[in-house]
Order: C-alpha cells, then structure tokens, then sequence
C-alpha cells in the first residue's frame, strides 16, 4: 500500500517561499497514469487542490495559484515537492500530498477526497511574521 509523507516548515514568514516535500514509499511516482497532487485546508475552510505532477513527470496547476506554485520531483528518491512564492497569512493551512489514479485536467473534482487512493497525514504551515 502506497504511504505518503509530508515534510517541511512549520513556519513562513510572508512574501517568503515555502518548500514543502511528499516522500512516497510502496509506490514508485513513475507508475503510469498515477498523478501525485499537492491539496490544502486553511482553517474553517474546504479541501483546495493546488497543484500535481503526474507519472510522465508534467505539471498542472489551480488557475487560482499557477503564477506562484511549482512542483518538481526527484525520482531517485521518489520525492515531489512543491514551492509556493509570496506566502500571505492566507496561505495558513494544512498542506497534503496525495496519490490520484489518472490527470483528466482541472476540474471541481480535484477539490474531492474521493479523488485520491493515498494520503499523507498533512503538515501545518503557518504564514506569519
């Protein structure tokens, strides 16, 4: 069974970058047609799908945060991470990785739990000064 961990800062300080890391172990992310996606809940709020990387090694990113996220990965150690620039106090959430089963582009859907097969247990990020 596929686990997923998240691992990063606790604390940002805004306009900084926050670098946040999914170590996958009993999966490779290279399996096809998996995608492995970044998701948040600020506090009080809903599920928000940020961002994923899919098995190919392509990115695709919320409309509402492209211009400040990237997602890259490292398959020698079977790592994706993502970097999302100009932290605001808005940007205060958990943060999750987690594993779908095939990209079909952007949809509300994405934004769904049910989406996803694999889980990591989620970080708290807190963006202050």
């Amino acid at each position: 069974q596929v686990q997923l961990q998240e691992s990063g800062p606790g604390l940002v300080k805004p306009s900084q970058t926050l670098s946040l890391t999914c170590t996958v172990s009993g999966g490779s992310i290279t399996t096809n047609y998996y995608y492995w996606s970044w998701l948040r809940q600020p506090p009080g709020k809903g599920l928000e799908w940020m961002g994923a990387i899919d098995y190919s090694g392509a990115t695709h990113s919320s409309p509402a945060l492209k211009s400040r996220t990237s997602i890259f990965r490292d398959t020698s150690k079977n790592q994706f991470t993502l970097q999302l620039s100009s932290v605001r106090p808005e940007d205060t959430a958990v943060y999750y990785c987690a594993r779908g089963k095939r990209f079909t582009g952007y949809h509300k859907d994405l934004n769904n739990s049910r989406e996803y097969d694999g889980w990591g247990q989620g970080t708290q990020v807190t963006v202050s000064s």
